[in-house]
């Protein structure tokens, strides 16, 4: 320490930063730092919470999208290694979404009263992006693309992914080719509807499951995505809850039932084969 306490600076740090690339200029801070504007008048304090929450989430639902399409690229390039290195980042990226939950319920239903009139009819039900996530999940559903007509970018992009297979359905494309009996009726389903179950792909997962030395990638890469669907459904939980907790019952502002519409979304499931077979295991 010097005299002032101040701890020196290493010599090699450097501080004359013109002309070079700095951190604030590589990650445009200028822009990311000036895109939180509270609408409320006067401005509500904890209405700067609420939008830092939410525009964190859509930076990380960004990064899930990225690496969801890589582990589909991948699973059609059979590399399933690589694939599962994407999941197993989703599953991370999620389980770090359903803890910032936490913060967000740190809004006590007062506050958010006091700010929420500013939101208008704007709703994360709104979000193009968790739109897409689920979509290249398997829950499609075509009478959600009107709800981005306003928005022509998001409406193409969305359109391009219901009409993409699923990571599912490279995956199981994937077992086709490597000698798993999956039916010509499930390679060769209609991708752009919901992934409903199918009783037919039960029997092929269980001997997967039956010889897991036989079958370690294909049986590892099925436990990834049953951890990204319980790491989903757990961010969905933690949702509904800080749904709950904040306005009770009331009608979301993007007109939904609120709490009802997100306890109807845990009954979802992405890959219900995974979790049927389970009861076949051992038998």
């Amino acid at each position: 320490m010097d005299g002032d306490g101040q701890r020196p600076l290493e010599a090699g740090i450097r501080t004359d930063l013109r002309g070079a690339m700095s951190y604030g200029e590589y990650l445009e801070l200028g822009t990311l730092l000036c895109a939180q504007r509270p609408r409320s008048r006067p401005e509500h304090h904890d209405e700067l919470l609420f939008i830092v929450a939410h525009q964190t989430s859509e930076l990380w639902l960004k990064l899930v999208l990225h690496e969801l399409r890589g582990a589909r690229e991948h699973f059609g390039a059979g590399d399933m290694a690589q694939a599962r290195k994407c999941l197993a980042r989703v599953k991370h990226v999620l389980r770090t979404l359903a803890d910032q939950w936490s913060v967000l319920a740190t809004l006590t239903p007062h506050d958010y009263a006091e700010f929420r009139g500013a939101l208008a009819t704007a709703s994360g039900f709104q979000s193009w992006q968790y739109r897409a996530v689920e979509f290249i999940l398997g829950n499609k559903h075509s009478g959600m693309l009107a709800l981005f007509e306003s928005d022509p970018e998001a409406h193409a992009l969305l359109s391009r992914t219901l009409a993409e297979p699923t990571v599912y359905d490279a995956f199981l494309r994937l077992l086709a080719r490597t000698g798993h009996p999956v039916p010509d009726a499930i390679l060769t389903r209609e991708v752009t509807g919901a992934w409903v179950e199918q009783p037919l792909l039960v029997p092929v997962l269980r001997e997967i499951y039956r010889d897991v030395d036989a079958n370690w990638e294909a049986y590892a890469t099925c436990e990834d995505l049953v951890d990204v669907e319980d790491a989903f459904q757990l961010w969905r939980f933690r949702h509904m809850r800080t749904v709950q907790r904040t306005i009770g019952w009331k009608q979301g502002t993007g007109g939904s039932s609120g709490v009802g519409f997100l306890k109807r979304a845990l009954e979802l499931s992405f890959f219900p084969e995974l979790f049927t077979v389970r009861s076949e295991i051992g038998e």
